[in-house]
C-alpha cells in the first residue's frame, strides 16, 4: 500500500468510524478541558483531532500552527498555577520535565493529572500515543494510527538492514555536549536508518569532544534546539581527522522533528535520516 493510500485509508477511519463505534464511549468519564504541559502531547491531540478539548499549553507547543493560538500557561518546566485554574481545566497532561512541586500543587487542587515520562523507544511513542487516546477518548484512532506508523518503520527497516552500518554521533546539547544512548527512542532513529550510535552504551547523555573524536563517527546529527546549527557545525569542523567532518556529513534537524515526534512524525523524521546515512537509497524505496 502506497503512502498516498494509506493516508486516505487513515483519513476514513479517522472521519468515519464504524457504526456501533463512538470516540466518545462513555463521554462522562473522558475529559472535556484539557491543559496540555508538552508539545508533543499538544502535537498528538491534534492528530487525534481532539484539539477542541485544548483550552491551555506552553509557550513551546508550535506544532501545529493552530497550537500557537491557544492560551498559554508557562514552559515545559514552570507554570503558571494561577493561569491554568482560571481556565477551569478537568484534566492537566504533563510531563516527565514539569516541575514535581507543581505537579503538587495542581494535585492539591483536585484536578485531575496525567504525566507522561519521556518514552525511551518507539514503541514506547507508540504505547503513550494509545494511552493518550485511551485518556481523551480516542483509543481506537490512536490504535490504528500506532500501527499504521509501526509498519512504516518496519519498511524503513527492512531496506536500511541490509546496508552497512554508519557510525553516528547525534549531538542534542552544546554546552556541555550531550547527546543519547540505548535508552533513548533517538537510538531507534539511528538503528532503524541503519546506523549505530557511538554513544549506545554511555551511562549518561554527557560526552565529549574527544571521546566522540576518538570513535571516529561517519554521520553527525545535531538539533539546534531552536537554532540554525550553524555555530555547532562550524565548531565540528574544528576535528578534521574525523570521517563526517572530511566528507561533508555533519547535518541539523529540526529539534521537534528529532526530540518530540508523534508515530507519524517519526517514521516522516526516520526516512530523513535514513537517506543522510545512506544518500543511496531512493525515496520510494522508503514508502
Amino acid at each position: 500500500m502506497n503512502k498516498n493510500i494509506q493516508f486516505i485509508f487513515l483519513f476514513i477511519i479517522l472521519a468515519f468510524p464504524p457504526l456501533g463505534f463512538s470516540s466518545e464511549t462513555n463521554i462522562e468519564k473522558f475529559p472535556k478541558r484539557i491543559i496540555s504541559l508538552g508539545p508533543q502531547i499538544t502535537e498528538e491531540i491534534y492528530l487525534l483531532r481532539a484539539e477542541d478539548k485544548i483550552v491551555g499549553n506552553t509557550i513551546y507547543c508550535i506544532h501545529p500552527e493552530a497550537a500557537k493560538k491557544k492560551e498559554k500557561v508557562g514552559d515545559v518546566v514552570n507554570i503558571n498555577i494561577e493561569k491554568i485554574i482560571s481556565l477551569k481545566p478537568d484534566m492537566v497532561l504533563a510531563t516527565g520535565l514539569t516541575s514535581p512541586k507543581y505537579i503538587g500543587k495542581l494535585k492539591a487542587l483536585g484536578l485531575r493529572v496525567e504525566i507522561f515520562y519521556q518514552p525511551k523507544s518507539f514503541d514506547e511513542i507508540c504505547q503513550d500515543f494509545i494511552k493518550l487516546g485511551s485518556i481523551i477518548g480516542r483509543e481506537r484512532e490512536a490504535t490504528q494510527i500506532a500501527t499504521l506508523s509501526k509498519k512504516r518503520a518496519e519498511k524503513i527497516f527492512s531496506v536500511t538492514k541490509k546496508l552497512n552500518k554508519k557510525k553516528v554521533f547525534v549531538q542534542i546539547g552544546i554546552k556541555p555536549l550531550f547527546t543519547v544512548n540505548k535508552d533513548s527512542f533517538i537510538n531507534d532513529f539511528i538503528e532503524f536508518a541503519g546506523g549505530s550510535n557511538i554513544a549506545k552504551t554511555s551511562l549518561s547523555g554527557i560526552y565529549s569532544y574527544e571521546a566522540a573524536v576518538a570513535s571516529d563517527p561517519e554521520v553527525i546529527i545535531i538539533a539546534p534546539m531552536g537554532l540554525d546549527g550553524k555555530e555547532e557545525i562550524k565548531e565540528w569542523k574544528k576535528y578534521s581527522s574525523i570521517q563526517a567532518v572530511r566528507n561533508g556529513n555533519i547535518f541539523a534537524i529540526d529539534s521537534y522533528e528529532l526530540c518530540s515526534p508523534t508515530p507519524i512524525s517519526f517514521t516522516e523524521t526516520l526516512k530523513k535520516i535514513a537517506r543522510l546515512l545512506h544518500p543511496e537509497i531512493k525515496m520510494e524505496d522508503l514508502e
